[in-house]
């Protein structure tokens, strides 16, 4: 059964001020009380979300993180920009292991992260530790076809008499 919801739209009343930006001077002519000056009005955008936030400047250079991957028996130091996803971590760290990036599996905090989950939204943070796992369905696939090589190649006797 479907059921047909009617969306309306409710217009909010806002004070002017709040969306603006005003600054302060101490040291204004009006006796030391200070007056409102021409800081400039604020800029804003929506997120993919839906989410309505105030917009970021552009000017400023990404963060860049260290973060420690663990694969069980060693570890690697990767500096990544903050804001990456762990698909582009996946391809970093390809580099380093020699694992291609579809057969690894990244874990932070204990839950498994899809390449499409950026680093800093999951709260990677500075100096953080992600565990690399190689993917066992792909690591047995690896394993079946070694052996069918190994199957097809004609044996010899070690010791020929």
């Amino acid at each position: 059964m479907i059921q047909k919801v009617k969306a309306t739209m409710i217009k909010l009343r806002y004070s002017k001020r709040l969306f603006k930006r005003s600054s302060w001077s101490k040291a204004s002519a009006g006796g030391g009380h200070g007056s409102v000056g021409g800081g400039g009005e604020i800029e804003w955008e929506v997120r993919p979300g839906g989410m309505l936030v105030q917009k970021r400047d552009g000017g400023r250079a990404e963060e860049v993180i260290m973060v420690r991957v663990s694969t069980g028996f060693s570890w690697h130091d990767v500096s990544i920009g903050a804001t990456r996803t762990f698909g582009e971590l996946k391809v970093m760290l390809s580099m380093v292991t020699g694992l291609e990036p579809r057969e690894q599996r990244l874990l932070f905090k204990g839950k498994e992260r899809e390449d499409t989950d950026h680093l800093h939204m999951v709260g990677v943070r500075d100096k953080d530790k992600v565990l690399l796992l190689e993917d066992p369905a792909l690591k047995d696939m690896k394993l079946r076809a070694a052996r069918a090589v190994a199957a097809q190649v004609p044996r010899q006797p070690f010791i020929q008499v």
